[in-house]
């Protein structure tokens, strides 16, 4: 499926008739998740599980499908993600976190260097690892997208958590 910007809306063109196209579904029913979430600014990580939680609830996934494990930070993510994957548990892995631009260079270290560990992750295991970290330059920037005026990013790196590991399904079903 081909998708095309018009605006500010995605628009996607039907493919032509014969063509197969897979996609992945919010239907998370039977999925097993594990939720990696940083305790620093816990104050924002909290609401951002809360809507990962909510939005697992929402797609059909049991309570006790879902582990949350905590780590001390972002940065911690990668390493954490890495032995979930590793146990080969889970169906997908969404890691949630919060970095606030200070005075130093530190954020960009972090930041960084969490959200490549996350993408090498879920290529090396073939999994679903969806990064749900704020990057923000302030706490009310912050604020907004932890199910603020913006967005809430746990809610959202649940979706795609689901959506994936549905369309891996999928695709491993058309082999």
């Amino acid at each position: 499926m081909t998708k095309y910007m018009t605006s500010a809306k995605a628009v996607l063109q039907v493919p032509p008739s014969g063509v197969r196209v897979s996609e992945g579904t919010l239907n998370g029913a039977g999925l097993n998740i594990a939720i990696a979430v940083s305790r620093f600014t816990q104050d924002l990580t909290q609401r951002l599980l809360d809507g990962a939680i909510q939005v697992a609830r929402d797609a059909g996934i049991s309570d006790w499908a879902i582990h949350v494990v905590y780590v001390p930070g972002a940065f911690e993510l990668p390493m954490v993600a890495e032995e979930l994957a590793a146990s080969g548990s889970y169906d997908a892995i969404a890691c949630l976190g919060c970095v606030i631009r200070g005075e130093t260079a530190h954020f960009d270290y972090v930041a960084g260097e969490s959200a490549r560990g996350i993408a090498e992750i879920a290529r090396l295991h073939g999994l679903p690892v969806t990064l749900g970290i704020i990057t923000a330059n302030n706490h009310i920037q912050a604020e907004a997208r932890a199910g603020g005026a913006k967005t809430n990013m746990g809610s959202d790196a649940m979706r795609a958590a689901i959506e994936m590991a549905t369309l891996y399904r999928g695709l491993r079903d058309v082999r």
